[in-house]
């Protein structure tokens, strides 16, 4: 889902998958207002204010290797090493217990380098254990450490 989502929120935007903007901006309006999803390095890279989390490799992987492997960096593309075998109870209590507090410091570095958050946005799907364990445990999480912040869920039912 979310390689999906940021390959049409880089066109939307004019960024390249290498995370370059061309000079020419009229494909995204002339404005900045690609900088609510994206953040701009000293060297004009633009990088997704993302982190991309699975509790096995194989997905994550993809994004590593796949076209747009340049735009995200290293540190927000987390996996894990088996999935939740399509059990909730797994995904938020067992497997998904113990990579979520790397997730958050993830979040948080994010969260961090922005000058006025305003809230979440997170992609799953429920057909298995990870979007569903997982992500529930991720919200719960990000609502005590973020409060009022708003959380929007966009759910894929899988």
């Amino acid at each position: 889902i979310g390689n999906a989502c940021w390959e049409l929120f880089c066109l939307e935007h004019g960024i390249q998958p290498d995370g370059q903007m061309p000079s020419d901006k009229t494909i995204g309006g002339g404005d900045d207002a690609f900088n609510t999803f994206f953040s701009e390095t000293g060297a004009g890279k633009h990088v997704p204010r993302c982190v991309m989390v699975d509790l096995e490799p194989t997905v994550v992987d993809e994004v590593r290797t796949g076209t747009y492997r340049q735009l995200f960096h290293p540190e927000q593309l987390i996996s894990g090493k088996e999935d939740a075998a399509n059990n909730f109870a797994r995904g938020h209590y067992t497997i998904g217990k113990e990579i979520v507090d790397l997730v958050l410091d993830r979040i948080r570095k994010l969260a961090d380098n922005c000058t006025g958050l305003q809230g979440f946005m997170v992609y799953n799907a429920v057909g298995g254990g990870t979007g569903s364990g997982l992500g529930c445990l991720m919200l719960e999480r990000l609502s005590v450490d973020y409060g009022k912040k708003s959380k929007l869920s966009f759910t894929v039912w899988a």
